[in-house]
């Protein structure tokens, strides 16, 4: 199972960067998390990059897409959806709890 949904938007972007950006061969797309220390996911940053495995990763792939995400980081991002936002203030990927519709950072 994959922790984290991605958007069918959002997939087409990161396939349009990857195909289109010099991401380099053998990169894929990492999620995680950043902050927030202590037992509490409040004040936790979501990330989004382009990176290759770590030893410490877990592996998973959307639609030939490799996912890379921390073990560390797998509890945090059960849930969560990564959409891609267009629109005339601001575009760009969003997280999402899809339970509440809230927007996260």
């Amino acid at each position: 199972m994959i922790p984290v949904k991605i958007s069918e938007e959002a997939l087409k972007e990161v396939k349009n960067i990857m195909e289109n950006k010099n991401i380099p061969e053998g990169y894929g797309l990492r999620v995680g998390v950043r902050g927030g220390g202590g037992c509490s996911a409040a004040g936790m940053n979501y990330m989004l990059g382009f990176d290759k495995a770590k030893d410490s990763d877990k592996t998973f792939e959307i639609e030939g897409i490799p996912i890379y995400i921390d073990k560390g980081h797998v509890m945090y991002i059960i849930g969560m959806e990564v959409r891609f936002h267009e629109g005339n203030d601001a575009r760009g990927f969003i997280f999402v709890n899809p339970e509440t519709e809230e927007e996260l950072n």
